[in-house]
């Protein structure tokens, strides 16, 4: 074979990356069970998270990607999370990027969207506390006071979730805690109106864009 043609074998990183780049969740598992199984480095396989996640969102944006893709993208970058998690929990060493806590406001149980976010944001390197759907505001102030997160994300689906988010951000006003957090907003029925009225610091309608957001607020943080 002629050298210049020869195949060059790609790294786990990029086979792993391409496989879920590609949704091929049967492969990602695969690559990511073995590797671990091999005394991998947790933490180059979360560098690959993390750039999986990079491209998927921005596959989104250019409208290559579709929910669909993002619910499955999302459902895969959760298990290969999930192998990691107690791996990293072990490592001292590891700092993670921010601390995120993130739920479905009262009145709403889809939890889509939310699952994508969570997902995407621990392969980009945040501590993400997931208090689940249907929560009231009480729960998040009380996770505040708890985690001090950077970030609080305020997903719904519903037309009446965008009440349920302001009522969330004036109770997180009311105990005084607004200024110790950056808001977010995220779902189906919000947009720039919405998030004046809601009181947050920013929205999305995409996973991605809103990992972005939040990265930026960390780096900005720490300057």
């Amino acid at each position: 074979m002629d050298s210049r043609t020869r195949l060059i074998p790609l790294s786990m990183e990029n086979n792993l990356l391409k496989a879920i780049v590609e949704l091929d969740e049967e492969r990602a598992l695969e690559i990511a069970r073995k590797e671990l199984e091999n005394s991998k480095s947790p933490f180059k396989m979360l560098e690959v998270l993390r750039k999986a996640a990079d491209i998927i969102g921005e596959k989104y944006s250019k409208g290559e990607f579709f929910v669909a893709d993002l619910v499955m993208a999302g459902e895969i970058l959760k298990e290969i999370s999930e192998m990691i998690r107690p791996l990293l929990q072990s490592e001292p060493r590891h700092e993670y990027v921010g601390r995120l806590i993130i739920g479905t406001v009262q009145g709403d149980i889809h939890d889509i969207g939310k699952n994508i976010v969570v997902s995407m944001a621990e392969a980009a390197g945040f501590e993400v506390i997931d208090l689940g759907v249907d929560v009231p505001p009480e729960k998040f102030v009380e996770a505040i006071k708890t985690y001090k997160p950077d970030i609080v994300g305020l997903s719904g689906l519903l037309t009446l979730s965008i009440e349920s988010m302001k009522r969330t951000v004036d109770v997180i006003k009311n105990t005084g805690l607004r200024d110790q957090v950056k808001i977010i907003i995220g779902g189906g029925r919000v947009d720039e109106s919405a998030c004046k009225y809601v009181g947050a610091d920013a929205w999305t309608t995409d996973a991605g864009r809103g990992i972005k957001i939040m990265l930026e607020w960390v780096k900005e943080k720490k300057r």
